[in-house]
């Protein structure tokens, strides 16, 4: 899949829900506590870690913002075997769970040789990976280089290098995910998406360890 432009224009307000919202809508059968919406001023989406998602290869540090990939992780048999968990794949998603709007969050990710970021439906199978899932959009590290991801179709990113964090820029109206060079800051790659349903962070890795960073406002220059 080629890269679409690198422009992204202004949208209304975001809306944010809480992921549990989303459960019934996306299929998982997990039922939801309370039905409301968080309105989030200034675009900013404000997250952490899910464990009911997260692989039993995965531990969340930090507060929930972290992750950590475990060579020997857990037996699957000794996790909760609820129906958000991800099976078959290291993956772990943000709890919440965005329907609209410009939102931009940062990830740490200089100790990792390994790693996806991006975003999926929040509701995607749970046997797939983000990336190779048609609803997850995703930019990952791999040997040395930067490449974009859906549907298991695989874009080669020319960024020379790997910084200590990136910035990653959804446009929900707009169907765009941006990877962002915190230097500049300027969009270096950006993916068409096609969101029909709410959609969170995602991360996968295989080495090392990522930190989150939300709660930020998109930069002026973004």
């Amino acid at each position: 899949m080629a890269a679409s432009r690198t422009v992204f224009g202004g949208v209304p307000a975001l809306r944010a829900v809480s992921a549990a919202v989303w459960r019934r809508t996306c299929g998982l059968g997990a039922p939801a506590a309370r039905l409301y919406v968080t309105q989030t001023p200034g675009n900013r989406i404000q997250f952490k870690l899910d464990e009911k998602t997260a692989h039993s290869s995965l531990d969340l540090f930090k507060k929930e913002t972290g992750v950590i990939y475990r060579v020997i992780g857990v037996d699957p048999t000794k996790v909760p075997q609820n129906p958000e968990r991800f099976r078959d794949w290291a993956v772990v998603l943000g709890d919440s769970a965005v329907t609209g709007g410009r939102h931009y969050w940062e990830v740490t990710v200089r100790k990792s040789q390994e790693f996806r970021i991006g975003v999926a439906d929040c509701g995607m199978p749970r046997e797939d990976c983000i990336g190779s899932s048609s609803c997850s959009w995703v930019f990952g590290f791999m040997h040395g280089d930067w490449y974009s991801m859906t549907g298991n179709e695989v874009v080669p990113i020319s960024w020379v290098g790997k910084p200590e964090r990136v910035g990653l820029l959804l446009d929900y109206e707009g169907q765009k995910l941006g990877l962002v060079d915190l230097d500049k800051p300027a969009i270096v790659h950006s993916i068409a998406a096609e969101f029909k349903s709410p959609a969170c962070p995602a991360f996968a890795l295989w080495d090392g360890e990522l930190v989150t960073h939300s709660g930020l406002e998109v930069p002026e220059k973004l």
